[in-house]
């Protein structure tokens, strides 16, 4: 099983220049917690977390119209349409991530595929361990965020 087998379509994004209160009305909006931050050519180079706004804005007082390049998560650990799961799943597990963007054969997002994908779709194993490893703390975690 692919990446493209699972994976959400057209997703909504926004750009670095844009203000943290409208892209949490977006998360808002479209029922997700995460938004891929593109340049001006498409390509992610970052990510916009509902763990981000909470931990970079709401936690340290930031504004809400801070500009989300100030507070995204970067860089975008991305993987394409032809990446097979059970390698998408190590990449989430190595990172510590829960959704990725997908990039096409020019590095512009054209979809998204979450945690949530792979426990509806794939094997219950691969399912249990990827959310397994992906919970588990890390190093990073540990650390306290100098952002």
């Amino acid at each position: 099983m692919q990446v493209r087998d699972l994976m959400s379509e057209d997703p909504v994004v926004c750009s670095p220049e844009d203000r943290v209160r409208d892209v949490a009305g977006l998360m808002a909006k479209h029922d997700c917690g995460e938004i891929p931050v593109l340049d001006v050519g498409g390509k992610p180079i970052g990510v916009l977390t509902d763990r981000d706004i909470v931990c970079r804005v709401i936690a340290r007082s930031r504004a809400i119209d801070t500009a989300v390049r100030e507070v995204m998560s970067s860089p975008a650990v991305t993987v394409t349409p032809d990446t097979m799961i059970d390698a998408c799943c190590r990449i989430m597990e190595i990172n510590q991530v829960r959704r990725l963007p997908v990039v096409d054969d020019d590095g512009c997002c054209c979809g998204m595929l979450a945690q949530a994908d792979i426990a509806l779709h794939a094997s219950d194993e691969m399912a249990a361990d990827v959310v397994r490893d992906v919970s588990r703390p890390s190093a990073a975690a540990s650390r306290v965020e100098k952002r």
